[in-house]
């Protein structure tokens, strides 16, 4: 197994990428404290790698707040007492929006869930991974770091700064044995991918679905498995060399 013996905290990971993240390194190997804003979704991840035989803990956590933060770690320690991998997946879409008309609490809240987190996440967590000399920091990023859509950009933005903040922490932790990297995907296929469409009927979300599709040069969306395995990659011993890395996961859309 790939992850044997190894401890993650893992955000979002109540549905979605976060979600089948959780699952599929849990079948690798992984012990996993499953971190949510949903406490109901958080345990309903960790009962099921539970029941697959793994070992899974659903925490309630606002990625916004230092106090769960930090809460999140306390648990995680008491439980596994190492962490070995963080995958720093949370995040929040948006709807389409010229720029004028942006307020400033959406801009507030992408920049909080998206960016802040990943500062509050890395900051908790780097004293310990020092102190043993080893670690695998994952942050979600996504394709509009580097192909941008009109009308997202207070997103586009949070996700070039998890870009920058993924190179610049490989290069300050890799004297620790730290290894940071982030992954790019296309637009995935789960309910999310509907509040960037934000259409009104379920014939127009469908429309919009199609058209992120025919977008992606492979033809089909992404799926919460294919970010899953990039994950898995990433975070393993196979990747022992990658670090400072944005792995597009793309469909060829960011050629």
């Amino acid at each position: 197994m790939r992850l044997a013996g190894k401890h993650a905290i893992i955000t979002g990971a109540g549905s979605g990428i976060g979600r089948a993240s959780a699952l599929l390194f849990a079948q690798e190997g992984a012990s996993i404290v499953a971190a949510d804003i949903n406490l109901q979704s958080a345990e309903a991840t960790a009962r099921d790698i539970r029941q697959q035989g793994g070992k899974g803990r659903g925490v309630a956590c606002d990625v916004t707040k230092a106090s769960d933060i930090d809460a999140l770690i306390e648990t995680a320690r008491q439980q596994f007492h190492q962490i070995d991998i963080v995958f720093n997946n949370a995040g929040v879409p948006m709807a389409f929006t010229p720029l004028e008309e942006v307020t400033e609490d959406l801009w507030d809240t992408i920049m909080a869930v998206n960016v802040k987190s990943l500062f509050l996440m890395c900051r908790a967590v780097i004293p310990i991974m020092k102190d043993q000399q080893s670690g695998v920091i994952l942050n979600t990023s996504s394709t509009a770091a580097v192909r941008p859509r009109p009308g997202l950009t207070p997103y586009n933005a949070s996700k070039g700064a998890v870009s920058v903040l993924t190179g610049s922490l490989a290069l300050e932790l890799a004297p620790f044995h730290i290894r940071v990297n982030a992954i790019n995907p296309v637009a995935v296929d789960t309910p999310m991918l509907n509040e960037f469409i934000g259409a009104p009927s379920e014939s127009g979300i469908q429309a919009g679905r199609q058209q992120f599709a025919d977008t992606i040069p492979l033809g089909r969306l992404a799926t919460p498995r294919d970010i899953a395995f990039a994950a898995l990659y990433l975070a393993s011993d196979e990747a022992a060399l990658v670090t400072g890395t944005c792995l597009d996961v793309a469909g060829g859309r960011t050629v």
